[in-house]
């Protein structure tokens, strides 16, 4: 065998050899990429659960004689300022991700003034549809930190994929960049201070 054909056999193995760690890594990005989207799906879908429940609760409190104007208005202004911001899946800029959060943080403020103001209402605490909606936004708030938990850890394992040898050559060669996951949100750090 000539010195040239083991050259030509060398440099097929060679590029058979990267071929495969190019699909192979093309193809794990792909995977996780969709992970990422399927995620994020949940987590919407988790926060339109939580926006449906706002609306029933805010036509239960409406119901009660003088509840407070500004504190419904206030839900209403939040909830519908939260349900505007879109971010697309296959585009998750921390841009997005930010303004999203943001608008969620402000829907959880002006929820928890609502139900801390209705403690002043005991007949609306007393009706079982009030009590019903309440334990079912708890629920809620708990499966939208599940679904945030493993939106992140999907972010986690994509970002990892496209960030290690030999991936990262392939992860910028087809357009894989890393992802976003949630972030606490800002003074989250600091432990709430209670006052007697």
């Amino acid at each position: 065998m000539s010195t040239r054909n083991i050259a030509l056999i060398a440099i097929f193995g060679l590029i058979l050899i990267l071929g495969g760690c190019g699909c192979s890594s093309y193809n794990g990005l792909v995977s996780k990429d969709e992970d990422v989207r399927a995620k994020w799906a949940n987590v919407q879908s988790e926060y339109q659960r939580r926006n449906d429940l706002i609306g029933n609760l805010v036509e239960t409190v409406k119901g009660a004689a003088n509840f407070e104007k500004e504190t419904l208005e206030a839900v209403i202004s939040a909830r519908s300022k939260a349900t505007s911001i879109q971010v697309d899946p296959t585009n998750i800029t921390p841009e997005k991700l930010a303004e999203f959060q943001q608008a969620q943080a402000g829907l959880s403020g002006a929820l928890g003034r609502l139900l801390a103001v209705s403690e002043a209402y005991p007949d609306l605490k007393a009706t079982q549809n009030f009590r019903d909606l309440q334990a079912q936004l708890e629920g809620t708030e708990n499966r939208i930190k599940v679904a945030r938990n493993d939106f992140n850890t999907a972010v986690q394992g994509y970002n990892t994929s496209a960030r290690r040898f030999p991936g990262v050559i392939f992860a910028n060669l087809f357009g894989f960049h890393p992802k976003e996951g949630f972030k606490a949100d800002p003074g989250a750090e600091n432990a709430p201070k209670v006052k007697f």
